[in-house]
């Protein structure tokens, strides 16, 4: 492979983020996602929220695609009334990221969701959510852990086989499957831990879970590995049809 994959990883925009004497507005990122790709062998780079025309031009530059944690997906974008404890919207990002996933998908680029990430994949491919359940976000502002066991035969199986305690920290889930989509891992009160869309063509994946808060890569070195592979084939296409037909050796 040549050099490391660039995974892009989504943002938020903050209206009032403070460093040194300044108060601006910001694309912020919690510096775990960074660092995670970097371990994992990737490159990575930040993807503020854009117009939504802009995202397969996007994708295009990318070998593998990250959409982060972050606030509610607004309920309106799986057809749900606002429940009392869900979040204030974040249109511009919801937009952006679902516009992401849908070209990350439309061009077989490897795809990993992480928390909202993961619920936003749900959503693009008809989805739906529940918008609060308990037990997964004890204290505010502290990740909490729980563990999670994979379903055999699944992706996400074959890349952490047993059961393991991951970092957590959501108030949201998964309720009805997106089109394709297959549970491959869940906690013990049942919530669908994690995703994947066996028919995509692509390394499709998404985790309820924050692997940037813990020290197992395994999630996102097999999103960098399938990016690299997905590169090199890119880089390097196989012999046109029917060529070595007409070269026997």
């Amino acid at each position: 492979m040549a050099g490391r994959p660039l995974i892009g990883v989504s943002t938020y925009l903050e209206p009032g983020a403070r460093w040194g004497v300044w108060e601006l507005e910001a694309a912020l990122l919690p510096a775990g996602y960074p660092r995670l790709v970097q371990r994992a062998g990737g490159l990575a780079a930040m993807l503020p929220p854009d117009v939504p025309e802009h995202a397969a031009a996007t994708v295009a530059r990318l070998d593998g695609l990250v959409i982060a944690g972050g606030p509610d997906v607004e309920p309106v974008r799986y057809g749900a009334a606002p429940h009392p404890r869900t979040g204030p919207p974040a249109r511009a990002r919801d937009a952006w990221e679902l516009a992401l996933i849908e070209a990350a998908l439309a061009a077989r680029v490897p795809l990993l969701g992480i928390c909202r990430g993961m619920q936003l994949l749900n959503v693009a491919l008809g989805g739906t959510l529940v918008q609060h359940i308990d037990g997964h976000a004890e204290v505010v502002g502290v990740f909490g852990g729980h563990p999670v066991t994979p379903v055999p035969g699944t992706l996400y199986a074959g890349v952490v086989a047993e059961e393991t305690f991951v970092p957590t920290y959501h108030h949201q889930a998964v309720d009805r499957l997106g089109t394709g989509l297959v549970a491959s891992a869940h906690a013990a009160d049942g919530t669908v831990e994690a995703v994947e869309l066996p028919s995509a063509g692509a390394w499709v994946l998404g985790v309820q879970w924050h692997p940037e808060m813990g020290e197992d890569v395994r999630v996102m070195r097999a999103l960098v590995d399938a990016a690299g592979a997905a590169a090199e084939r890119v880089r390097r296409p196989g012999p046109p049809p029917g060529d070595g037909d007409a070269h026997p050796g």
